[in-house]
């Protein structure tokens, strides 16, 4: 039973909903960021982001530094390109059009390669567009919270490191790590960013990277400083090896106490196999795609192979929109996201199911809003198939 104070369930793409455990941690009593205590904390977290990235590359680096995913845009951008590299942006939604604008916002020549609404580039496509013109970066969103559409990032990698293979590849996982299979040495990829806020299971707060030896040595290399002081590896990266190292450093006082719960989330999920945890969010995610299915719905990403496990984009009856439906589950229990892709924002809603939503066996929360949606349909006018 959860000590949390009753509440409508949380099933938006993140922020998810939170372990008891972990919202305790987040009272942790205040210490000092560089006294032994929260320094041996700091360091156990960072080791266990090797865990959850399937890196043992002593040569990576992972960081945790105070803001949301989008900081980590700005870290690619600033550290990893400079003013006039040309980098390619996959496009699967509205993502891709945030981080092509903060690459642009550096200096960066960023070229898009589009995929229709719902679905994702095509490889060939992309080895064509890395034989036409040489890249320094490629970046792939892992899963569009926009669309929920999935990428494939082991196949993207493949065709990189023959195509290309001096292109950088960065991982866009705000909304995958945690809930899809991510294998940052045995798919060689060079960086990827993250947030603590979705599968991962900590309150938003904290960008979360890993970046490989190649990133690293890139930005060493650069001829120009970084565009940016706050997100620069050149200030962060001996803070984040001297943390794993059990050493205190200071650079910008770190949030304390989020990253215990942190540390308190990253132990859970890292207490049994993470293919386990992978095969939880699967089976999740057919559940509700088959009964979305059966409710007569059609989703975004129409193809299963693009699917995301963590959530689902869920196109309405024709003549329904967002705000007509959203109230009807909110008096249920149940919150949902309304759309976000700028096209089609009007047309859709967006359902997240990750984390303890979907890992806690004691939990209905799955149930719960599949239940909301067929009797809110119902509310609307829409007749769900029987």
């Amino acid at each position: 039973m959860s000590s949390q104070p009753e509440h409508s369930t949380l099933l938006i793409p993140g922020p998810i909903e939170f372990d008891d455990e972990v919202l305790q941690s987040m009272s942790h009593y205040s210490q000092s960021h560089v006294g032994p205590p929260f320094v041996a904390i700091f360091g156990e977290t960072l080791t266990m982001l090797r865990q959850l990235m399937q890196t043992s590359n002593p040569a990576s680096q992972p960081f945790v530094i105070s803001g949301s995913g989008t900081l980590g845009w700005d870290f690619v951008a600033a550290n990893l390109a400079e003013q006039g590299d040309d980098v390619l942006v996959l496009h699967t939604g509205y993502f891709a059009d945030s981080f092509m604008d903060c690459f642009q916002t550096y200096g960066v020549n960023a070229t898009q390669l589009k995929a229709p609404i719902g679905d994702r580039p095509q490889l060939p496509d992309v080895e064509k567009a890395l034989k036409d013109k040489k890249y320094k970066i490629i970046t792939v969103t892992h899963v569009d919270t926009s669309t929920g559409v999935l990428s494939e990032v082991k196949a993207l990698s493949e065709l990189v490191h023959r195509v290309s293979p001096e292109t950088l590849i960065v991982v866009d996982g705000v909304c995958s790590v945690g809930s899809e299979d991510l294998q940052f040495d045995e798919w060689g990829v060079d960086a990827v960013l993250t947030a603590s806020q979705k599968a991962i299971g900590c309150p938003a707060g904290l960008c979360i990277m890993m970046y490989s030896s190649r990133a690293i040595e890139t930005f060493k290399n650069r001829k120009t400083s970084p565009g940016s002081y706050f997100a620069s590896l050149k200030n962060w990266l001996p803070i984040m090896q001297n943390y794993e190292a059990k050493k205190p450093s200071y650079f910008a006082t770190p949030p304390v106490q989020l990253i215990h719960a942190l540390h308190t989330s990253l132990t859970q999920v890292l207490a049994r196999p993470l293919s386990e945890r992978f095969a939880v969010h699967r089976e999740a995610s057919q559940r509700v795609k088959s009964t979305i299915n059966s409710y007569g719905l059609k989703q975004l990403a129409s193809k299963p192979e693009n699917q995301a496990n963590g959530m689902t984009a869920i196109y309405l009856p024709d003549g329904v929109k967002p705000p007509e439906i959203l109230p009807h589950l909110l008096k249920r229990g149940v919150i949902f996201a309304g759309g976000l892709h700028r096209e089609i924002a009007a047309r859709y809603i967006r359902f997240g199911h990750m984390g303890v939503s979907v890992t806690d066996p004691a939990r209905k929360d799955v149930d719960k809003a599949l239940e909301a949606l067929r009797e809110g349909l119902g509310e609307v006018g829409y007749q769900v198939p029987s």
